[in-house]
């Protein structure tokens, strides 16, 4: 079983499919893709800053790229992420990718405690944000998209209004990085895929 997990845990291609099979969604789709570059951005930085000096880039990616594959089939509190965990443990993915899968949903009860745990939740509500804020460009890019703006549209409280703004604050708290370097960072990341994103 040890080896099934290594291999599923490296592999992209599984992953990605998984998630098509369970989320039809393309701006689901798009969240779960913007999530992935920021954790695999996360996972470079922390390696090289010696906070996690094993990080793995395919495990964060990962990670972020399935932490809501199960939501459009399942999206109240009772299921997300609950029934998504079961049928990961189902196709051998590890624990420490399922259980900061589990660790993003504060009602689940699950302390963060490594980097990429924490990582996952700082970035989560964030790239919805990043995102919502680039779809109101003139060029719904986020070539246009500055930290200073995402801080701005945080305070308009109709603007992208299911959006925790205390989950971004609290994240990126919690990773301890100033909020708007933790903004610019994944701004950053995104928009090395935001072809994909269609940003």
């Amino acid at each position: 079983m040890e080896n099934i997990g290594q291999k599923t845990k490296l592999d992209r291609a599984a992953a990605w499919q998984l998630l098509c099979e369970h989320t039809q969604s393309e701006s689901l789709r798009k969240h779960m893709l913007a999530v992935e570059a920021c954790m695999r951005a996360y996972a470079r930085k922390f390696r090289q800053q010696g906070i996690d000096p094993t990080a793995d880039e395919e495990t964060y990616g990962i990670t972020g790229l399935l932490h809501d594959f199960d939501y459009e089939k399942y999206p109240t509190p009772a299921e997300h992420p609950f029934v998504g965990n079961k049928i990961l443990e189902e196709h051998g993915y590890p624990e420490e990718l399922r259980r900061a899968i589990l660790s993003h949903a504060d009602y689940a009860n699950v302390p963060r405690v490594t980097p990429m745990e924490k990582a996952l939740f700082a970035c989560d509500e964030l790239a919805g944000f990043i995102t919502a804020t680039a779809l109101v460009k003139p060029s719904k890019s986020l070539a246009e998209v500055e930290a200073k703006s995402v801080r701005k549209k945080m305070k308009d409280k109709a603007f992208a209004r299911s959006v925790s703004r205390e989950d971004i604050t609290k994240g990126a708290a919690d990773l301890g990085v100033d909020l708007e370097e933790h903004i610019a960072f994944c701004i950053e990341a995104m928009k090395r895929i935001a072809k994909e994103l269609g940003l």
